[in-house]
């Protein structure tokens, strides 16, 4: 491309640093705060949102951030997963920057779109693997992430170059969001069945609601169906340890490949069959991940063996349910103890309830599982456009 500039981001883009917002101020309701912990690779997640008072969002304008603009995880900002980086959306709003966390936004000369992409790029991720240090907390510096070198085309194509780019990301941004609302429709279903116990009686009626009879349970402490019993979760399922598989070693496409916060790459080789589910021993400690597909859990997790046939749909969200992710048992290296989470104790509903809710989540899942594969071919086709856009081989017209 013969209009390529080279410079720095240093030269280019607005840069800030969070605001060290201290933890005795959050708040339940307010303006969340957005730490490293909240971006992934290249979304946001407020799962784990903290929060700070409303009523003193104006004396944090500085760091209030807009649509659009790129943030940066500095601690640990490069994981299995990939480089924890997102844009924020209209969706995220409002939220206000936390320290150890960097903001960029274009200036006169960088569309802040395309500069999603330079960040996104192979390039930059692995100049952040080159300068991270800190064995502990691996971290980068403000000047680091300034000091990156990038040859920028002319402002009018890098206009175009994102426009291919952002359409790409959109279609995937809204195909995520279909998923949301099925997972939650699903989820949905099964508190008002599992938790609330208005499951379908032999009339099709809403059990509890309908003055379904109900006994307590001196285990559970607390009264449930008729015919339901208790137990720990050692009756339903045990939890394996998955296998080491280095990321250097992954061929990049095939089976996914699962470690505690999700899909982490992609092999030729499986170690389960699916579907099944995936829990955060390490890392992620708690976090839930179901797989449709064959697939390859590494050693920052456990996955899932039925103890009884009753199907994953329905074990993942009693696993959701149980409050894993607090449940770590090493704070200086967080980590699930398994003899522990198998010792919880649940409610176990009769076979034939769970083998009906198995069968209404099925559509769901599916549907669920076209849009993830879909997601995948997009995601594939945007990064084999990226370097080519980004170095002139392919242009737009």
């Amino acid at each position: 491309m013969s209009d390529l500039r080279k410079t720095t981001l240093r030269n280019e883009v607005d840069f800030l640093v969070g605001f060290p917002f201290k933890s005795e101020g959050y708040t339940s309701e307010g303006v969340r705060l957005l730490r490293g912990d909240n971006i992934a690779q290249g979304t946001l997640s407020w799962s784990d949102a903290k929060k700070w008072p409303t009523s003193q969002r104006e004396d944090f304008e500085p760091y209030e951030l807009q649509e659009g603009d790129i943030v940066l995880a500095m601690d640990r900002p490069w994981i299995d997963a990939g480089l924890k980086y997102a844009s924020v959306s209209r969706y995220d709003l409002p939220c206000l920057l936390v320290q150890r966390t960097a903001r960029l936004r274009g200036g006169k000369n960088l569309d802040t779109k395309f500069l999603k992409y330079v960040i996104g790029s192979p390039q930059f991720t692995k100049y952040i693997k080159y300068i991270t240090t800190g064995s502990l907390v691996p971290h980068i510096s403000g000047d680091q992430i300034k000091d990156f070198s990038v040859h920028l085309p002319h402002l009018s194509t890098q206009k175009k170059i994102a426009a291919v780019l952002s359409a790409l990301d959109a279609k995937i941004d809204c195909n995520n969001r279909v998923n949301a609302d099925l997972e939650a429709m699903a989820k949905a279903l099964y508190d008002y069945w599992f938790v609330q116990f208005d499951f379908p009686d032999a009339n099709g009626k809403p059990y509890k609601s309908s003055g379904g009879k109900m006994v307590y349970n001196a285990t559970l402490r607390r009264d449930i169906p008729v015919g339901w019993n208790s137990g720990n979760l050692a009756a339903l399922i045990s939890l394996e340890y998955g296998k080491p598989l280095k990321a250097d070693i992954r061929t990049g496409s095939g089976f996914p490949v699962i470690g505690s916060n999700g899909i982490v790459g992609y092999h030729s080789e499986y170690l389960v069959q699916g579907p099944g589910i995936v829990i955060g021993r390490k890392g992620t400690v708690g976090a839930i991940t179901y797989i449709h597909d064959n697939f390859f859990p590494i050693d920052t997790t456990y996955y899932v063996k039925q103890v009884i046939d009753i199907g994953f749909f329905y074990l993942k969200f009693l696993l959701c349910s149980l409050g894993l992710e607090k449940m770590n048992s090493d704070s200086a290296v967080p980590g699930l103890n398994r003899e522990a989470a198998l010792r919880i104790s649940i409610v176990i509903p009769p076979i034939g309830v769970i083998e009906i809710f198995e069968s209404k989540m099925a559509a769901i899942f599916s549907k669920q599982h076209s849009i993830l594969k879909e997601n995948q071919q997009l995601a594939q086709l945007r990064d084999w456009l990226l370097p080519l856009l980004m170095n002139g081989q392919v242009t737009v017209a």
